[in-house]
């Protein structure tokens, strides 16, 4: 995975085949990304880079975060429970996640379109990381073992999938992780287990 944020401008995240080549996602959605870019710059924002992509903060605190894909690119809000969404842009990353965290792009004018209504949610994510205000805690949320919690933080793939999957295939994860005590242990499982959670598999499921 790249750690410079201008290799992800111009070569892309680093984490698959495509990487640096004519047919990476990034190459395809440059404009559009650039431009997001300084919107973000724009907006006041310390420019990072995290699990190998453009990650923006405030405050110490995860604002946004890029993604590029074959068919969209994104900006993906972290505490997307806080956001009110007035002008009903933001959308769920799948059918299970909890709530509307992202913006999605299919056309790379969609951002210039946008400028204003992104620079406004940048804002309002901002200003709950100056007042310290969090998501309540769903009771109803199934209590990640470290290691994947780890493994999910350090592969956004595996994030996403895992987040799309039902919650009784997410808790049969933990179930399976959390019967054994010894970390390495677990951390041998996750991998073992991650191509069916990207194929939206449950932990018994073949």
């Amino acid at each position: 995975m790249i750690t410079s944020i201008e290799d992800y401008f111009t070569k892309g995240c680093g984490r698959c085949e495509r990487f640096a080549g004519p047919d990476c996602s990034t190459r395809q959605w440059g404009q559009g990304l650039n431009e997001l870019r300084q919107i973000c710059l724009d907006a006041g924002l310390v420019a990072t880079v995290k699990w190998g992509h453009p990650c923006y903060m405030h405050r110490d605190r995860n604002i946004v975060i890029f993604g590029a894909f074959r068919d969209d690119f994104r900006l993906t809000f972290f505490n997307a429970a806080l956001m009110k969404d007035p002008c009903g842009v933001l959308q769920r990353q799948g059918p299970n996640t909890r709530h509307p965290d992202m913006i999605r792009f299919v056309d790379t004018v969609q951002v210039a379109k946008m400028k204003t209504v992104i620079l406004s949610y940048l804002r309002e994510a901002m200003d709950y990381a100056e007042a310290g205000i969090k998501p309540p805690k769903d009771e109803s949320e199934i209590e990640l073992p470290d290691e994947l919690v780890d493994a999910l933080d350090s592969d956004p793939e595996l994030a996403e999938a895992f987040r799309s999957l039902t919650p009784g295939r997410q808790k049969s994860y933990v179930i399976n992780l959390s019967s054994t005590k010894k970390p390495e242990t677990r951390m041998s499982r996750i991998a073992k287990f991650r191509p069916n959670i990207v194929a939206g598999k449950g932990a018994m499921e073949r």
